[in-house]
């Protein structure tokens, strides 16, 4: 089969492999859609996991079974399904103390691209089908789908650990596709004000869509004094970082209450260290939570992100900038995550079939 990959750091390119093989609690798919990630970027560009050959690249989709284990129960041959960038094993040790995202170890449950070659490709595997896929909802926009794989869970995890509730003023910090989940998801968790830092024009309009309430563009000045300032110094009840650097969380610790949870879900893709302000931190003792996490996923999870899609009560087709017919459209709309065009919010490639 064919695949577009990671050749080494620094190289992608496609490449012909062995198509893979299916266990009895797995299934095979071929990809309906498919949408590439600034952790694709991170990956090859910057070697955030290291050196990797040949790894066929991708952790977004939505696929089509084509082969079925002996022992899968819930999915056949044929059925179309939603299909999560985190795949962990379920019987782990890790998944048993609730954290399956790591089972067999930190980010285990990221197979896909990662150590396992992901689904920009012909057909690609998924582990344990029974609890990692959904079926796709009749009638589901392709677009809402594949956001459901990473882009929505993402954002939306940035805003459990952090633990908005209602009334809270909320700082997210990058208004990418995550971002713009995490201003989505702090709204619907019931944030009153929300704080989004950003500066590309329709990355802002749909983060105002979304719920955020004050734009701060960090070309204007450090983003705490700006915060200080909008808030009468009071400063914000959680912080939610989408995007940014080792150096973010120095950035902005400093416009967070006592109490207050700074919550991580960025790739940091480079650097050594995670900068923490003495002071900023309150010499230590300022009951300033930092925390920092992947996805969960999962089956019950993916349904029920479906569902708020399908109730109406989240659509997120219009961060769709970019689109492409045909597998060969993955290499394209990769170059366009390096290059970040001041028009691109998402791309995403959709597949027919003759059959």
């Amino acid at each position: 089969m064919k695949g577009f990959a990671m050749k080494k750091i620094g190289e992608v390119g496609w490449v012909e492999k062995e198509a893979p093989k299916c266990g009895p609690l797995d299934v095979i798919c071929r990809p309906l859609a498919l949408a590439p990630c600034t952790s694709d970027v991170h990956t090859v560009y910057e070697g955030a996991v290291g050196e990797r050959t040949d790894m066929i690249l991708g952790h977004e989709g939505v696929g089509q079974i084509v082969e079925v284990g002996e022992l899968v129960k819930d999915f056949k041959v044929g059925d179309k399904v939603l299909v999560p960038a985190i795949t962990p094993d379920w019987g782990s040790l890790e998944a048993q103390r609730g954290f399956a995202q790591h089972s067999g170890g930190t980010l285990g449950g990221w197979k896909f691209s990662n150590f396992k070659d992901g689904v920009f490709a012909e057909l690609f595997h998924v582990n344990e089908a029974d609890a990692n896929l959904a079926l796709l909802p009749e009638g589901m926009d392709l677009a809402n789908a594949t956001m459901i794989s990473d882009m929505i869970p993402t954002g939306f995890h940035g805003v459990e650990l952090a633990e908005v509730t209602y009334g809270e003023d909320v700082l997210v910090v990058g208004i990418g596709p995550v971002g713009l989940m995490s201003v989505a998801g702090a709204a619907l968790r019931g944030a009153g004000r929300i704080l989004a830092v950003g500066t590309r024009p329709n990355c802002i309009a749909l983060a105002k869509e979304y719920g955020a309430t004050d734009i701060i563009s960090y070309k204007d000045g450090p983003i705490s004094e700006q915060v200080m300032e909008l808030t009468n110094n009071k400063g914000v009840d959680k912080i939610i970082i989408a995007g940014g650097t080792v150096d973010t969380i120095a950035e902005v610790i400093d416009c967070i209450i006592p109490g207050g949870i700074i919550s991580n879900v960025n790739y940091l893709g480079s650097g050594e260290y995670v900068k923490v302000p003495r002071e900023g931190w309150g010499v230590g003792m300022g009951h300033v939570t930092i925390t920092g996490g992947l996805m969960p996923a999962g089956r019950m999870r993916t349904e029920r992100l479906a569902n708020l899609i399908m109730s109406g009560r989240l659509d997120v087709s219009g961060m769709i900038t970019h689109r492409f017919e045909g597998l060969e459209g993955v290499e394209e709309s990769l170059q366009l995550m390096v290059d970040k065009p001041k028009d691109l919010v998402k791309p995403l490639i959709t597949i027919t079939y003759e059959d």
